[in-house]
């Protein structure tokens, strides 16, 4: 799915890459490449346990944000979770397993009632699991969706919160990704097809407690494109596409978000629902940035404003992000560093971002969740899905910064096909995620 983190350029030349596998275990991932990086800071040294590790002694959490969101979960600590295979998933005690959802949606006008009778999409039959709707990844004598029904199931098994990331606007409109891709935004066909493939995801959700991402990247792309940075300078035709649920909302980007949300409230009631922060909406890429001087809480807070404007203050958290690739991918096959500094000296670094997403919690009065965290680790070769980089393990023996900024979550997965994953990085995620666990976990809430 798209992804973010590191390194974009403002330009946003980036090669889309959709990868998925049918059978859910394995989770899908539509993902995006990112052309182009900002030089950085070397690695450094693996970090050590950390001073500030889970025993650090918190706040009594009863009027934190993150305490507060954590509690309707039925949780105390900050959540760790990935993108991972079963066999993951068992391997360590995960709150939470999260799950992409890209591609195409069906070509009727309503969900298909049959994955093997006159269903389609771009013109391909379901009938026997090859089309491109999520809704028939899966054995098509089951009712359509039994794909995500089967994964929240699966989780909920394990004990841990199912995540899912829904990425469908890109991925199934056949533009370019980017400022092209707003454009099938104002079609009412498309549209509509689009927020009834919507309305289904949720219905599958239905009353079960399930974390929503709602189309990471795109929110960016809305605010980074129009001159005036504003949600209703692109017109969406949202009353004609579904005036059911969306014919009291505004015919643009302020009203696909608000009627978005409002769905979720609708259709499953005990979601929680978040939106995404991207660090490059503003045309200034601050994951990357290399001044002292600069205003990162302000750059956040223009961000935020806009996150606002489409209906995050009637959302549950907001979603951060380090980067879409691991370092090491960047610096072998681009010749540009992506790292951040775990000695905390030199820019960009890690205090740099805990600061803006701070700022971005503080603003919207919300939690935020790291999401798509890179997997790779410094013992690793720097070769397909063994990627060197450093964030795991500044996140898990940092946690209690993690928490002082707002953090209620720190899930890791790779951003493409390419990328370390939980199961190429020789066990350390799951090392480290058991150590953290071990240790108690981190509360929501740091005394200053």
């Amino acid at each position: 799915m798209g992804a973010r983190g590191r390194s974009r350029i403002l330009d946003i030349m980036r090669t889309p890459a959709l990868f998925r596998r049918k059978c859910w275990p394995f989770l899908a991932a539509g993902l995006l490449a990112v052309a182009g990086c900002s030089d950085s800071s070397s690695p450094g040294d693996e970090p050590g346990p950390g001073t500030d590790g889970p025993g650090v002694t918190p706040g009594d959490g009863s009027e934190c944000l993150g305490a507060k969101f954590l509690t309707t979960l039925g949780k105390s600590t900050v959540l760790v979770g990935a993108q991972m295979e079963d066999d993951t998933a068992k391997a360590a005690p995960f709150d939470v397993r999260y799950l992409y959802i890209a591609a195409g949606v069906f070509d009727s006008k309503d969900a298909c009632q049959s994955c093997t009778s006159g269903c389609t999409s771009a013109g391909t039959s379901c009938a026997n699991g090859g089309c491109n709707w999520w809704g028939c990844w899966q054995d098509v004598q089951q009712p359509p969706g039994d794909y995500v029904r089967g994964f929240i199931k699966s989780a909920q098994a394990n004990g841990q919160l199912p995540f899912i990331t829904y990425y469908e606007a890109f991925q199934a409109s056949g533009y370019t990704e980017g400022e092209e891709q707003l454009k099938a935004l104002n079609d009412s066909a498309f549209l509509g097809r689009y927020l009834a493939d919507w309305r289904f995801l949720l219905k599958q959700v239905g009353q079960e407690k399930v974390l929503l991402q709602i189309e990471p990247d795109m929110w960016a792309y809305l605010q980074f494109f129009p001159s005036d940075g504003k949600a209703q300078s692109t017109p969406v035709a949202v009353k004609a596409a579904n005036p059911t649920d969306c014919g009291t909302q505004e015919n643009n980007a302020a009203g696909l978000g608000r009627c978005m949300i409002a769905m979720v409230r609708k259709y499953a009631p005990n979601a929680k629902v978040g939106l995404h922060a991207s660090t490059w909406a503003t045309k200034t890429d601050v994951s990357g940035n290399t001044d002292p001087s600069f205003d990162v809480a302000g750059e956040a807070n223009k961000v935020a404003d806009f996150l606002l404007s489409v209906g995050a203050g009637d959302t549950d958290f907001v979603t951060v992000e380090a980067s879409d690739r691991d370092a090491g991918w960047y610096q072998e096959t681009t010749g540009n560093a992506v790292w951040w500094d775990p000695e905390n000296r030199k820019l960009p670094h890690f205090h740099q971002a805990f600061t803006w997403a701070k700022a971005v919690s503080t603003r919207l009065n919300k939690p935020h969740i790291w999401w798509q965290l890179p997997v790779g680790n410094m013992a690793l070769t720097n070769t397909k899905q063994k990627w060197r980089d450093n964030r795991v393990d500044y996140f898990l023996t940092h946690p209690g910064e993690v928490a002082a900024a707002g953090g209620v979550g720190m899930l890791f997965g790779a951003g493409n096909y390419e990328q370390t994953t939980p199961e190429t990085d020789n066990g350390n995620l799951v090392k480290r995620v058991k150590a953290y666990k071990d240790a108690g976990g981190q509360a929501a809430c740091v005394k200053p």
